[in-house]
């Protein structure tokens, strides 16, 4: 069997297909989730990835020979994926590497109701269970049956949000071949549910997990690219990027300048506080200082936590948040189950554009309010090491205060700050920097990276 511990991650299960990821350890791992989770039911989709319907198949096979019976939604995104648990109320899987290039593939588990399976909740518990054997089943096995429900995800999403009564608006979706070529047409379009006033104008629709055109990750700017110019030659209201399995999006104005994913957050926050004044909202420590001043000046109660979906999800259920976004454009909603759904995020930037007059740029100018540097990553020989170094060199500075709650933050008394994060799966390390302004952020990020690079 495959070296598990090169696929089993903190939040997923990903590696190289057939090298590291094959349908025997996905068989194994599908017999194994029915023991770890007591499913009686499993709930299965998959993105468009050439190894994706084997390895789904792979873990029906691996489900039913527990006696689980296994749904099989077929092609779908992750939040489709989500909704199906949340609304079936069953475990489910979805076989995507999301934003990972062709060669790779992987499995999003999750318990009933979409709640997280990760490193601590469940995914090292399957892992072992995988190393060890899975013992046989005595009883019947189950069955699978296939299921579409691109309709009903669409349904819920369209009455989650209202756009009927938007103004035209002419929107450019780049699915970079990825899932968001399946549920766009669906959701925003009039595939299955009567138009909307809107015009889609398709980019990379064609689901190819080859990804011919680009990489299916909208975060790398040269993704961007293809989208920025459509926008610009069609003179688009707005531009929307999808990943790989459409779990996160990424949107541009009417000039095809980038909209940080923390002004999206902001912008969705204070709609979501308009129907329930004085909800929490969760920011994770690396999103814009903006976020938190916006949902206090909205009524909302700011709520910091670690970056990953794990924490932002677990926190959402301790304080009932409203609402969560992070600075990878990942955005998750109460309403959605706590899960993370970028086409409801869309949705709701969308309707915001067509509820007023005036163009992209003006609407989210409001919420952008300071300079950052986005992630910048440093490969260091020593994590532990440049980390300390850094935190020396901050820790006596007048007007300076460090936190740990997620790597090394550091607030400036001029109202700037810095994130230093040690990646999980390589020798790296993600700096984040914020100021006031460019050349203090700049100088900022330059005297941050000269400690870490030393």
């Amino acid at each position: 069997m495959a070296d598990l511990d090169g696929i089993f991650k903190a939040y997923d299960i990903r590696g190289v297909v057939p090298d590291q990821l094959d349908a025997e350890v996905v068989r194994a791992v599908g017999a194994a989730f029915v023991r770890v989770t007591g499913a009686a039911t499993v709930v299965t989709a998959h993105d468009m990835r050439p190894s994706s319907p084997e390895l789904a198949a792979a873990f029906a096979d691996g489900a039913t020979s527990q006696g689980a019976d296994v749904i099989a939604a077929g092609l779908g995104s992750t939040d489709l994926l989500y909704f199906a648990s949340g609304s079936l109320d069953m475990p489910g899987a979805m076989f995507t590497a999301s934003h990972n290039p062709a060669q790779y593939n992987g499995v999003k588990l999750c318990r009933a109701g979409a709640a997280p399976v990760g490193r601590d909740t469940g995914l090292t518990d399957i892992r072992e269970l995988v190393e060890r054997g899975v013992p046989a089943h005595g009883g019947p096995a189950g069955t699978v049956t296939r299921r579409e429900l691109l309709a009903e995800y669409a349904a819920h999403l369209r009455s989650l949000t209202d756009l009927s009564g938007s103004r035209p608006l002419t929107v450019v979706v780049d699915a970079g071949n990825g899932m968001g070529g399946h549920t766009v047409p669906a959701v925003l379009g009039d595939a299955v549910l009567p138009a909307l006033p809107l015009e889609i104008v398709p980019l990379y629709f064609e689901l190819d997990g080859t990804f011919p055109n680009h990489e299916a990750n909208p975060l790398e700017p040269k993704n961007l690219v293809d989208l920025q110019a459509k926008v610009r030659e069609v003179g688009a209201d707005i531009g929307i990027a999808f990943d790989g399995d459409a779990d996160r999006c990424f949107v541009v104005d009417e000039k095809g300048e980038p909209v940080p994913p923390s002004a999206v957050t902001a912008l969705v926050a204070v709609r979501e506080l308009a129907k329930e004044p004085g909800a929490a909202v969760i920011h994770n420590l690396i999103t814009s200082r903006s976020v938190p001043e916006i949902v206090a000046e909205h009524g909302g109660r700011p709520v910091r936590t670690r970056v990953g979906h794990s924490f932002i999800k677990a926190e959402m259920a301790a304080t009932g948040a409203i609402f969560g976004g992070e600075h990878s454009a990942h955005y998750y909603f109460r309403d959605f189950w706590r899960a993370d759904t970028g086409m409801l995020a869309a949705m709701h930037v969308l309707a915001a554009l067509g509820e007023q007059d005036g163009p992209l740029s003006e609407l989210t100018r409001a919420y952008t309010r300071y300079a950052a540097s986005g992630e910048i990553n440093s490969t260091v020989g020593d994590q532990a090491d440049r980390l300390a170094a850094v935190a020396g060199a901050f820790g006596s500075r007048p007007g300076a205060s460090l936190d740990e709650l997620d790597g090394l933050t550091v607030q400036l008394d001029d109202g700037s700050w810095f994130n230093l994060r040690a990646s999980n799966t390589e020798p790296v390390l993600r700096l984040n920097v914020e100021a006031p302004d460019t050349a203090a952020m700049a100088a900022l990020r330059d005297e941050v990276l000269a400690i870490v690079r030393a």
